[in-house]
Parts: C-alpha cells; sequence; structure tokens
C-alpha cells in the first residue's frame, strides 16, 4: 500500500525488453536506505517487486500484465520516474489510499499555469471516468492529487510549485501519457451499486420441489 506522497526522481538506467516483459534497472538514494529483496516500490504509480539491488541501483521485473496496463514500457535510458517505498505501518498517512494497481493510461491534453498552480486536463478511457468526482482523489504516475474538474472525458488536476519540482510531472506535457489509479474507495463502491442491480437469482425452491423431494 502506498500514499501517493513521491520520495524522490529516480533515474532509468537500463531497461530489458523481452517481448511483454521487462526487466528494469533504475538509479536512486533514499528508497535504498533500507531496501530489502521482496520489497514493493511504486515506480510512476505502478507496485513492483524489487529483484536486486545494490548500493545506488534497484531492478525490477515487469511482467505482461503491467506491460500493458501501464506506459512502463515506453520509458527509455536516462528518464527520470517517480518513487515511493511501500507505505510502513506506523508511517503518517500523507496523501490517500494508493494500491500501485494502475487502472489505464491518460493523455496530457492541456498544462496552464494559473498564479503559483498549474492546472492540467487529462484525458481518460471512457471506462475510468465513472470513478472520479469533483474534489475527490487520484494518482497520476503514483502521484496523489485531487480532482479539480471532470467531464465526460477529462479530469483536471491543479499542482503547486513543490509538486512540479519535485515529481515527474512538471516536466510533462501535452501529449505525455501518465499511469492513472482511480480512488480506490470509488471502484469498490461502483462495483457494489452495479451489483445492487443485477436481478437476483431465482431461488428453486418451490411447493413442486418439496413435493418431490418427500416434503408434501
Amino acid at each position: 500500500m502506498f500514499t501517493g506522497i513521491v520520495e524522490e526522481i529516480g533515474t532509468l538506467k537500463s531497461v530489458k525488453n523481452k517481448t511483454e516483459a521487462l526487466e528494469v534497472n533504475l538509479s536512486a538514494k533514499e528508497i535504498l536506505t533500507d531496501v530489502k529483496l521482496g520489497d514493493s516500490i511504486s515506480v510512476n504509480g505502478v507496485c513492483l517487486t524489487v529483484t536486486n539491488f545494490t548500493g545506488e541501483t534497484v531492478s525490477f521485473d515487469v511482467m505482461p500484465e503491467t506491460y500493458r496496463a501501464t506506459n512502463i514500457h515506453e520509458l527509455q535510458q536516462g528518464d527520470p520516474v517517480n518513487l515511493e517505498r511501500a507505505m510502513a505501518a506506523g508511517g503518517r498517512f500523507g496523501g490517500h489510499l494508493v494500491s500501485g494497481h494502475i487502472d489505464g493510461t491518460g493523455k496530457i491534453v492541456s498544462k496552464k499555469p494559473e498564479s503559483n498552480a498549474v492546472y492540467y486536463e487529462i484525458e481518460l478511457p471512457e471506462e475510468l471516468i465513472q470513478y472520479f468526482v469533483y474534489k475527490g482523489s487520484i494518482a497520476v504516475d503514483g502521484t496523489s492529487l485531487t480532482v479539480f474538474g471532470v467531464d465526460d472525458s477529462r479530469v483536471t488536476i491543479s499542482l503547486i510549485p513543490h509538486t512540479m519540482e519535485h515529481t515527474v510531472l512538471g516536466a510533462k506535457g501535452p501529449g505525455d501519457s501518465v499511469n492513472i489509479e482511480c480512488d480506490m474507495i470509488g471502484k469498490y463502491v461502483a462495483h457494489f451499486l452495479s451489483g445492487q442491480n443485477k436481478e437476483e437469482p431465482k431461488s428453486r425452491l418451490s411447493k413442486q420441489f418439496l413435493s418431490d423431494n418427500g416434503f408434501a
């Protein structure tokens, strides 16, 4: 589990492509201070498992499902990436519930400065829009943000100077893709409500059934 509070920006050192699977190696500092094999690290919002590490680098395997559902396969050597370690049980909860399980990718369609903030409009797949509400939560490339606008195909987010400087989003602009994780609570509520609209299965219990089985 993560909170969407990016700890540092790492750099992609190398990536080995094996059809729809990848071996990714990153350079980092902060997240390596207590890293162990098998730890979960959020890389641009994608929960990945540590397979190897040194004092300066960390490696991960990316499976086909992750390859297809995220923009990890678009990364090139030298690209910056958002990094966050899994939340410690006694840690401070600074963002919102983030699982690191990406729901899909979006595309930045506009980037406009306003006072000390920068507003981004992000176009999303139709199936994701239903999970967002005004002032709700969204994770964009693993960064916990607030939705300031939503319509049939887009959401609007706003970044303060600190977020612009300390996440990869500051360097992104129109045309760039971003990993999207919908609000976890919203997804569960939507799934529950959709289930309530389904017809209950008809019971096989009837007078004839009881009679046929000796309960006449």
